[in-house]
């Protein structure tokens, strides 16, 4: 799921990438939103958030959301989607698809698209292919995040991870 700037802006030539591997039921995930939002607020364009598909076995209705996801970046509203599916990730665990499709509407994407590409499933090769590169480069958990090749897991706890990430990221973009 590459999740650019978000404005369809080009990236500065001198850019670094932050891939995130999540997935927007899971719980670890909502909580490092504020942590994505300060890196966006610190680094703006320079810093190439994307966010990758990871969907748990665990998470029913994990692998729906990531197909959701896709279908709302191709509607321009990636990022936004994201952020709003992950701020309900109980109650998409109690409700599934009706709340993916409800987010969609809450955003002014179109519903019925939605309804049509969960059914579809014109959006599974790519979540299929993020989840294998995933597990290729030894991702076990979400959120995991790569950056210069580097593997955080963001799963066992996000502390102190946005400072590491950081440094990383002042180091590429001064280098």
């Amino acid at each position: 799921m590459d999740n650019t700037t978000g404005s369809g802006t080009a990236l500065p030539a001198s850019s670094v990438t932050l891939d995130v591997w999540c997935e927007l039921q899971c719980p670890d995930c909502h909580r490092a939103q504020d942590d994505l939002r300060a890196l966006r607020e610190r680094y703006g364009d320079t810093l190439e958030i994307r966010l990758r598909h990871f969907p748990l076995d665990k998470h029913k209705h994990a692998y729906a959301a990531a197909q959701a996801f896709e279908e709302a970046y191709e509607q321009g509203k990636g990022r936004e989607y994201a952020e709003a599916v992950l701020e309900r990730t109980g109650e998409l665990g109690e409700r599934g698809e009706a709340l993916l499709v409800e987010v969609a509407r809450e955003l002014g994407l179109d519903a019925d698209e939605f309804e049509t590409a969960l059914i579809d499933g014109r959006h599974l090769l790519v979540v299929d292919a993020d989840q294998a590169e995933g597990r290729a480069i030894g991702v076990t958990g979400t959120p995991t995040y790569v950056i210069d090749g580097q593997r955080l897991d963001g799963g066992k706890s996000q502390e102190g991870l946005r400072e590491r990430i950081e440094e990383i990221a002042d180091r590429l973009l001064k280098g």
